[in-house]
């Protein structure tokens, strides 16, 4: 039986493509070899905090980017400095959110792994367009920046509802590999 929901059809869609196969062939040795050392494992797949860690450390970027883009709507240019460096900040926080959830990718079965790539690669289109915004701030022009902000908040609230299906229907932050 078929969901009336559009998303959840879509999600189902993904899982069930074998043309993302390619990707994830591409992705998966990347995760695997991220994985291969048991303390680098435990770091990034939360062992320490008892969960995954890659769900807690999104809050860092998104919570920026947000922060900066109700500063562009709401505040306007005099905010124009905090903002661009909220976006600054989101970006360098996105480097260890993306590497912990490439780490969590290592034990996935192929459905999660097909949502997975497809998490990485909206949220990664997301993070291209918040370096685009960033850069056209740097230049002074904050109103393109602002729109390629909310681009990017677009592209990472997708790729949100795609990790929060894995998450939450795929359970793959609650059943960690390696954990005693």
């Amino acid at each position: 039986m078929s969901s009336p929901n559009p998303l959840v059809r879509l999600t189902t869609a993904l899982e069930d493509n074998d043309a993302l196969d390619p990707v994830v062939r591409v992705v998966a040795p990347l995760s695997a070899a991220l994985v291969r050392s048991p303390g680098r494992r435990d770091l990034l797949q939360g062992k320490w905090l008892g969960h995954a860690v890659h769900p807690a450390l999104t809050m860092a970027p998104l919570g920026m980017w947000i922060s900066a883009s109700v500063l562009d709507v709401f505040a306007g240019r005099h905010a124009a400095p905090a903002a661009r460096r909220l976006v600054g900040f989101g970006l360098v926080a996105a480097w260890p959110t993306a590497a912990t959830g490439l780490a969590e990718l290592a034990h996935a079965g192929r459905r999660e792994q097909r949502i997975g790539v497809v998490h990485a690669l909206t949220n990664s289109t997301g993070v291209a367009l918040f370096l685009a915004s960033y850069r056209a701030r740097r230049r002074n022009r904050h109103g393109r920046g602002a729109v390629l902000g909310l681009a990017g908040l677009a592209c990472v609230g997708t790729g949100g509802y795609f990790g929060g299906h894995l998450a939450s229907v795929r359970k793959m932050s609650s059943v960690n590999p390696g954990f005693e």
